[in-house]
Parts: C-alpha cells; sequence; structure tokens
C-alpha cells in the first residue's frame, strides 16, 4: 500500500496514510530543546500545542525532550485533554545504541521517559553507528563498522513485540533504502529527511512515493535557530514576496509549500504566538506562479551532517559519501 493521503473534510489533508494504514498527522511539533529552552517551556508549549489541535509529536533520545513530553502527555491525558489513541509520537535510535541488545534498552528508556506503552514510530535517526556517549559530534575514534541490516532487523522485532506501530529511518538517502528494501521484511514507513523550498529532495520524494515510504520534512524553516541552519530562506526575496501577497508570514509560506508537495511537516517552537500561526496553513493555496517560482530556487542542503564527515575513523570521508551525491 503506497503512502497517500486522506482527505479529512478539506482540500487540505490533515492526516496522510502511512503504508501500515496508520494515519501520520500532516502538521507536527517538532521538539529539540535548544540553549534558551527549559522543560518547563516545553511542557507548556506543547500543552499549548494539543490544546489548539497539534496530534503529531517528533522527538528523539538525542533532543532530551522526550521527559518534557511525557510529562505533557500524562497531564493532557488526566485533563481529559486528548486520549492516548488521539496523538501519534515519533521518536529516534541514536547512533550510539544501533547493536540490537543496546536499541531494545534505548526504545524502552524513550517509552519511559515518554511515559507511553509505545510510540507510533521509531526511526533510526542517522546511517551511523558509534560508541561512547550520546552526543551529536563522536570523537575521531568512536566510529564502529555500520550494519543497519542488524539494525534493522531489531526494529522490525519491536514492532512484533507492540513497542512500536510503525519504523522507519532519517536521513537515508535513495541508495542506502535500496540497500535496506534487499533485505527488509517490513518497508519503512518513513523516511524523516530535510525538505523545504531550498531543498525539495525531488529524486528522493520520487523514490519514496515509489516504494510507499512516507516522506517527513525536518528544518520545513531551513533551521533559523539551529547551528547548521541560517535565514537564507525566511529572508529570501521570492518568500518575502510571495508572503506578502498572500498577507501571510514567510514560516507560513514554507509549510504551506511542503503540505502541498505531499509531506507531512515539522516545526518546532515552543511559543504560542507561533504555534498557532504555523497550524494556520490549511485553508489557502499558494498560487501557480507561486510554486512555479519556488520550483527554480536555487538548492542547498543546510544539515549535511557535518559532524559524520572526514572525521577520524568514519567510514564517510566526504558528503558525497554520506549521502551518496545527493549533495
Amino acid at each position: 500500500m503506497q503512502a497517500d493521503l486522506v482527505e479529512m473534510g478539506s482540500e487540505t489533508p490533515l492526516n496522510f496514510v502511512l503504508n501500515t494504514g496508520a494515519f501520520i498527522p500532516s502538521l507536527g511539533l517538532g521538539t529539540v530543546i535548544g540553549p534558551s529552552d527549559s522543560e518547563s517551556s516545553v511542557v507548556e508549549g506543547v500543552l499549548y500545542a494539543l490544546e489548539v489541535g497539534y496530534r503529531h509529536f517528533d522527538t528523539a533520545s538525542l533532543y532530551t525532550s522526550e521527559t518534557a513530553l511525557g510529562k505533557a502527555f500524562k497531564e493532557a491525558f488526566q485533563k481529559g485533554l486528548v486520549s492516548r489513541d488521539e496523538i501519534f509520537v515519533t521518536t529516534k535510535l541514536w547512533n550510539t545504541h544501533h547493536d540490537p541488545e543496546r536499541a531494545l534498552v534505548a526504545l524502552k528508556e524513550s517509552l519511559h521517559a515518554l511515559q507511553l506503552d509505545y510510540v507510533d514510530l521509531y526511526l533510526i535517526h542517522w546511517p551511523v553507528k558509534t560508541k561512547g556517549e550520546k552526543k551529536q559530534a563522536p570523537d575521531d575514534n568512536d566510529f564502529l563498522p555500520l550494519d543497519i541490516k542488524s539494525t534493522w532487523q531489531a526494529l522490525e522485532t519491536f514492532v512484533e513485540l507492540g513497542l512500536t506501530k510503525a519504523i522507519g529511518v532519517s536521513n537515508f538517502s535513495v541508495k542506502k533504502l535500496e540497500d535496506l528494501l534487499e533485505y527488509a521484511k517490513i518497508i519503512p514507513a518513513v523516511n524523516q529527511v530535510e525538505v523545504h523550498p531550498m531543498w525539495q529532495q525531488k529524486h528522493l520524494k520520487n523514490y519514496c512515493t515509489s516504494k510507499g515510504i512516507h516522506v517527513t520534512a525536518y528544518s520545513t524553516l531551513g533551521a533559523p535557530n539551529i547551528f547548521y541552519g541560517a535565514n537564507d530562506l525566511i529572508q529570501n526575496p521570492l518568500i518575502l514576496e510571495i508572503a506578502a501577497k498572500h498577507e501571510k508570514s514567510p514560516a507560513q509560506v514554507c509549510l504551506r509549500w511542503g503540505l502541498m508537495s505531499g509531506n507531512s511537516i515539522l516545526v518546532k517552537s515552543y511559543n504560542k504566538a507561533r504555534i498557532l500561526q504555523n497550524k494556520q496553513v490549511f485553508d489557502w493555496d499558494l498560487l501557480e506562479d507561486d510554486l512555479k517560482g519556488i520550483e527554480n530556487l536555487s538548492q542547498k542542503r543546510f544539515n549535511l551532517g557535518l559532524w559524520f564527515v572526514n572525521v577520524g575513523n568514519s567510514p564517510y570521508k566526504s558528503y558525497e559519501e554520506l549521502w551518496d551525491g545527493e549533495v
């Protein structure tokens, strides 16, 4: 069954259908904890997002936000704001826990922090295997030989155990997906990758669609407040022009483009005004001229994964190797 969209009372899909048959909400809240964020601000932001209708929440063991999400979910359930089956929760396996036994420990730790019995989607965060502490940038000698097959087979058992409803990957190129599909008994439900008007990933998107793999977009605004990102996208003259024409914000233009491209989209903010504004992307459309202009924007990947390339004993000596030429 190919990933497809479901109409939910409007022309814009509020959910997409995964190859498992489950719905994934088309708009999700990203929950990285940045230097200026506190646990209390995350809890408050997540609760507000639930109140205004967000139902998809994306986290990872590396993000350090799972505990805050767990507190917010517990409070929301106790207040009757939502029930467990009304929310979609994604978390991810970090590079230090690719061994099957460690992967199981990692998922159980995530579930404990989230105060949940299962997650809706569990992803391999990067096609990288390391030892040492759980951190963004490995030390020179931390890299281990990559064995995605054994890691994927472990994730398949997690589905059988009921610890996750679906499994997938993040930051995988077409080549890495092709390799995985040679042995996968469960086809990845999702590939979560950087997608936005300045990095449209058409080749990857077309391949995923052909295999029934749904694309979830992260860094949908060009990651302006993340260390690898910039303001290039939300300050792009064309995006600003389109925003002014529609009386929308540049962020809303980028998010609307993502939805109209058939991706579920993630956007991170704990600011109530921005949380609400980012949700206001379902009742208007970009025009054909807007879409043509965006299609011709120069392309630039912001998240190159620089901390994994040409470092110590990393297997990736160039960005071309990490991304299999998709740079």
